[in-house]
C-alpha cells in the first residue's frame, strides 16, 4: 500500500493549522500536525479501519474517515493506493467538506 495526499488534503491541513495558529504555540501547532499525519500513517497497516463518511456517501466512491482529535482525515482506497483527499476540522460546517 502507498499513501498519497491530494492537493486538497494538503490545503485542508494548512487551513486547519492556520485557523488554530493564533491560539497555540508553534510547538503545539507542530505537535497537532504530527499527530494528524501519524494517524494517517496508520492506514498503511489497516486501510479499511475508518468508517464510511456519511457526508460523502452520495458520491458512491467509498470515502472513509478516521478521526484525530477534532480532525477528520478523509480517504479512499483504490487498489494498492490510499488517497487522503481531505483533512477537515470537524468543528466546521460539514457542508464545507469537499468531495
Amino acid at each position: 500500500m502507498k499513501l498519497i495526499y491530494t492537493e486538497q488534503a494538503l490545503f485542508g491541513l494548512e487551513e486547519a493549522l492556520e485557523f488554530i495558529a493564533p491560539k497555540v504555540t508553534q510547538e503545539k501547532l507542530l505537535e497537532i500536525r504530527d499527530r494528524i499525519l501519524d494517524k494517517a500513517d496508520t492506514l498503511l497497516l489497516h486501510p479499511l479501519q475508518g468508517q464510511k463518511e456519511p457526508y460523502l456517501e452520495h458520491l458512491d466512491l467509498g470515502y472513509r474517515r478516521i478521526i484525530e482529535s477534532h480532525y477528520k482525515i478523509i480517504y479512499r482506497v483504490i487498489d494498492e493506493y490510499i488517497y487522503i483527499t481531505d483533512i477537515f476540522d470537524s468543528r466546521q460546517d460539514p457542508d464545507k467538506m469537499k468531495g
